[in-house]
């Protein structure tokens, strides 16, 4: 079991975020072999200085070349390394092309936890909207009572100690 968890990945995504969150979730399930490239072409590089990936975890789509590109590029040099292609697009053609050139695997994110994190992006919004809006409130309805206050000190000033010309 040990060994399995050692074994070397390469994740292929040119989106840092997701590639950081893909690397950091992979290491946190103990994978100690991890290594993040940003580009199809800093993968193959690396592929053909020598290193041999067990598995490439990968986007279909990258800068300047596809996820099938990578793969038949990377096959040619280690054809033991096994590709699992974690995308956004659903087509089902480039699914069945990835498997038909020698993908292990072809996963479509998952729209629903991108959905999750855009909602709670929302509700901070909205939040943070209503906190300014409070603050907004909270100083007209203090401007508000101070402008009562002075219409009442300079009415008992007026009418009362007859200041102001009052008699």
């Amino acid at each position: 079991m040990a060994a399995k968890k050692n074994n070397l990945i390469f994740v292929v995504e040119d989106n840092k975020v997701y590639n950081k969150m893909i690397t950091e979730y992979l290491t946190r399930q103990n994978f100690t072999n991890v290594k993040p490239f940003f580009s199809g072409e800093d993968c193959v590089s690396s592929i053909e200085k020598g290193a041999k990936p067990d598995i490439i975890i990968q986007d279909y789509f990258l800068e300047k070349m596809n996820g099938i590109d990578v793969l038949l590029k990377v096959k040619k040099i280690s054809p033991s390394s096994e590709f699992v292609f974690l995308t956004n697009n659903d087509s089902m053609e480039v699914a069945v092309n990835t498997i038909k050139y020698g993908a292990y695997d072809y996963i479509v994110k998952d729209k629903i936890t991108l959905d999750k994190v855009v909602d709670r992006i929302q509700k901070i919004r909205k939040v943070k909207a209503l906190e300014i809006r409070n603050k907004q409130i909270k100083m007209a309805i203090m401007l508000f009572l101070g402008a009562i206050f002075l219409v009442v000190l300079f009415s008992v000033l007026y009418f009362v100690f007859g200041w102001f010309g009052g008699e």
